[in-house]
């Protein structure tokens, strides 16, 4: 028997960009991380949004908001009109959904989903990515500098000069390919 190999998530502090990093690698070999249903119940679940159980057209929906995102959001870093289908599709997937926010008895936040459905968790992201892509927040979008990742994030560093999706995995892969570019050229001759 075969062991498949089910690709870790890239989490990270927004919800919305955290959900567009479920496909990595936009303009190389892209690498699908919720390929099935149930692994979008599992992203869900990671983030704090838990779901009794996904459906195919669930999860088609799903892939849509996050393209939805991610075209929105790379419009925003490139400084661009946002697409009027994004637009739909982000609110959409905003008002189909019965989710509020709670606070807990330790003084900290969740989610609570009315009924624990998809649409529910969807109408989160949908709503995170509206404050987002409107400013609401302290930072900016950015894409990632790796030519084959082209990741939207959110970069809160002081001077908004991030570069990365992420250093472990895009940055790391940058500065070896500098580093290796670099031995080959002091390995030629004159170099």
């Amino acid at each position: 028997m075969s062991v498949v190999h089910v690709p870790e998530f890239r989490l990270g502090k927004v919800l919305a960009t955290s959900f567009t990093a479920t496909l990595t690698e936009r303009c190389g070999d892209s690498l699908e991380r919720i390929p099935v249903p149930s692994r979008l119940v599992d992203w869900l679940a990671v983030n704090g949004l838990m779901v009794g159980s996904c459906t195919e057209l669930q999860l088609n929906h799903a892939r849509e908001l996050r393209e939805s995102i991610h075209a929105a959001a790379t419009a925003v870093a490139q400084q661009d009109p946002l697409p009027p289908s994004a637009v739909q599709v982000i609110n959409d997937a905003s008002t189909h959904g019965g989710a509020a926010q709670i606070l807990t008895p330790e003084g900290n936040w969740r989610w609570r989903l009315d009924s624990a459905s998809v649409e529910d968790a969807l109408s989160v992201i949908a709503a995170d990515a509206i404050g987002v892509i409107a400013g609401e927040r302290l930072g900016k979008i950015a894409l990632c500098a790796s030519p084959t990742c082209r990741a939207a994030f959110f970069d809160t560093s002081r001077g908004h000069t991030r570069r990365w999706c992420e250093m472990n995995t895009c940055g790391n892969r940058e500065k070896k390919e500098r580093f290796l570019a670099g031995k080959h050229k002091d390995s030629r001759p004159g170099g």
